[in-house]
């Protein structure tokens, strides 16, 4: 008889986006994303971070002050990440896993990109512009998104 306590798909590939967010360096905002093609093959993964090239100790974390000395203008989002990761030709129809809803800007990406679906841990932001923007366009693009639904299994990792 086959186990009966395997994981589902969802468990499976938000357990790797949040696995993924724990390489972010961000100190108040760690996220992680997984994009999946629709017959379940992992296509690419990704977490919020600086870019390439841009040191992670040069650049600032900070949230308040100054624009130019803060982390919004140089951070990439996991959601980007994970798009530009991909080595592949096409995602049209895939799905994106991520601990994050995504903003209005990687939701352009998203939909540029043929992302299908859109499964998140939290909308922590759902009340500012950049979230209802990006609900917004999702359904314009006819791209579904649900919250993800916990399957309340725990385990640890010892890395």
């Amino acid at each position: 008889m086959k186990r009966q306590d395997y994981l589902n798909w969802d468990s499976y590939f938000m357990g790797i986006a949040l696995l993924s967010s724990m390489r972010s360096k961000d100190p108040s905002t760690s996220v992680g994303a997984c994009i999946v093609s629709d017959d379940n093959k992992i296509l690419s993964l990704g977490y919020n971070g600086m870019p390439i090239g841009c040191s992670d100790d040069e650049y600032p974390w900070e949230r308040e002050g100054n624009p130019l000395d803060t982390k919004y203008l140089y951070v990439c989002h996991a959601e980007l990440n994970a798009l530009l990761n991909y080595s592949g030709t096409n995602m049209k129809g895939a799905k994106i896993y991520t601990t994050l809803f995504p903003c209005n800007e990687c939701t352009k990406a998203l939909i540029q990109s043929g992302i299908k679906e859109v499964i998140y841990m939290s909308d922590k932001y759902a009340d500012t512009d950049s979230v209802i923007a990006s609900k917004r366009m999702m359904d314009s693009a006819k791209i579904t998104y649900r919250s993800y639904q916990m399957c309340n299994k725990e385990f640890t990792l010892h890395l």
